[in-house]
C-alpha cells in the first residue's frame, strides 16, 4: 500500500483527474478513494461487483455516494484516467529515462506543469482555495528535463490556472516543450512555432481541427481523411498510426482594440492503444521526416519527469507541509 501511495500521491490523482476532465472542480468525488476502491477491490480477489466497489469507496471517503451517484462517476473519461495511471505505473517500474529517440537536436527538452500545496486555513484570503476553507497555493514550474533543473517557477493561489503562467518568447528557439491538456491553446502553439521552438501536447477531446492532408499513405480501401474533422473520423479508424496535417482557427491577441482571427497548420498524430480500442492523439509541429508517430509517443513520456519532481519535493522535502500562517514564508 505504501509503495502504491508513493507512486500515486493523492495530489497527483486529483490533479490528473482535473486535467482529463474526469470530475468537475466543484464536485465532491474523492479521487484517491475512488481509485483505491477499484485497485484493491480487484486485488483482493473478492466478487467484483459495483456494489462492492461502492461499499469500499464509502468506507474510506469523507462523504458517501448513493448507488446512482456512484454509477454516474463511472464514465469513459474515468476509464481513460485509469488507463493513464496504469501507463504511468509501467513507465515508473520500467526504465523511465530510456528514450530511444534522438532528442539531442534540441537545445533543451522542457516540461510545463503545476501542483497544489495545502496551506494554513488563515491564508485562505491570500491563497484562495478552489473549495473548502483551507488555503491553497499553486506552484507553477518549467522543468528542464535535459539539465534536470528548474528554469522558472511562480507561486499563485490555487484558483490560478497553469496555462496563464506560461509565457512565450524568443527563449523558445530550438527548445522542445511538452504540455498536458491544461496548456492547450492554438495561439500558444502558433507562437512557439513562430519563435522557432517545438512542442508536443495531447489533443483535447473537444479540439476538432480539419484535416488538410495525410502524411502517410495507406494501401487498399483505407478511409480518405482529407476534408474531415479529426474527432469525427477517429472512432472509425483501425490503422496502427494516424499521421495528418490539420488547420486550426484561433484568435490572436487584441491589438489596438481589434481582435483578429488567424489559421495555422499543425500536425496531429495518433498512436493506437489496442487495449483501450482508441488512439492517444498528440498535436505538434515536429516534422514527420525526423519524428515518426511512435517517436512522439516516446518523447511525450518525458513529461512524467515533472511528476517525479513534484513527488520528490513533497515526499522527501516536505514541500506540502506549510505549518505557518505567514504569507511571506510561503
Amino acid at each position: 500500500m505504501r509503495r502504491l501511495t508513493t507512486l500515486f500521491p493523492s495530489e497527483f490523482l486529483e490533479e490528473h483527474a482535473e486535467e482529463l476532465g474526469v470530475v468537475e472542480r466543484n464536485r465532491k468525488t474523492q479521487m484517491p478513494a475512488l481509485v483505491w476502491s477499484f485497485v484493491f477491490g480487484f486485488a483482493a480477489g473478492e466478487s467484483r461487483t459495483l456494489a462492492g466497489f461502492r461499499r469500499s469507496y464509502n468506507a474510506t471517503a469523507d462523504e458517501t455516494l448513493s448507488p446512482g451517484g456512484f454509477h454516474q462517476r463511472l464514465t469513459p473519461a474515468f476509464a481513460e484516467y485509469l488507463c493513464d495511471l496504469v501507463e504511468h505505473g509501467i513507465d515508473e517500474v520500467a526504465v523511465p529515462d530510456a528514450v530511444g529517440v534522438d532528442i539531442d537536436r534540441f537545445r533543451d527538452v522542457m516540461v510545463a506543469d503545476g501542483t497544489v500545496l495545502r496551506l494554513h486555513r488563515l491564508l485562505s484570503d491570500e491563497f484562495e482555495p478552489r473549495r473548502g476553507e483551507q488555503g491553497g497555493a499553486r506552484l507553477h514550474l518549467l522543468h528542464n528535463v535535459t539539465d534536470q533543473t528548474i528554469d522558472r517557477f511562480n507561486v499563485t493561489d490555487e484558483k490560478a490556472h497553469d496555462s496563464t503562467e506560461f509565457s512565450t518568447g524568443s527563449w523558445l528557439e530550438d527548445r522542445l516543450v511538452l504540455f498536458d491538456q491544461a496548456y492547450f491553446k492554438y495561439r500558444r502553439f502558433a507562437l512557439i512555432d513562430e519563435n522557432d521552438g517545438y512542442f508536443v501536447s495531447r489533443l483535447k477531446p473537444n479540439a476538432n481541427p480539419e484535416i488538410t492532408a495525410e502524411l502517410r499513405e495507406w494501401r487498399g480501401d483505407a478511409i480518405p481523411l482529407e476534408g474531415d474533422q479529426i474527432q469525427d473520423v477517429v472512432d472509425d479508424l483501425y490503422r496502427e498510426y494516424l499521421d495528418v496535417e490539420v488547420e486550426a482557427t484561433f484568435q490572436r491577441r487584441e491589438y489596438a482594440g481589434t481582435q483578429s482571427y488567424d489559421t495555422k497548420t499543425f500536425r496531429v498524430v495518433g498512436v493506437r492503444d489496442e487495449d483501450a480500442d482508441d488512439y492517444h492523439l498528440y498535436i505538434t509541429n515536429l516534422p514527420r521526416e525526423e519524428f515518426l508517430p511512435a517517436d512522439l509517443a516516446t518523447i511525450y513520456r518525458c513529461r512524467w519527469e515533472v511528476e517525479l519532481l513534484f513527488r520528490e519535493l513533497k515526499t522527501q522535502y516536505n514541500l506540502d507541509e506549510f505549518d505557518t500562517s505567514k504569507t511571506y514564508i510561503v
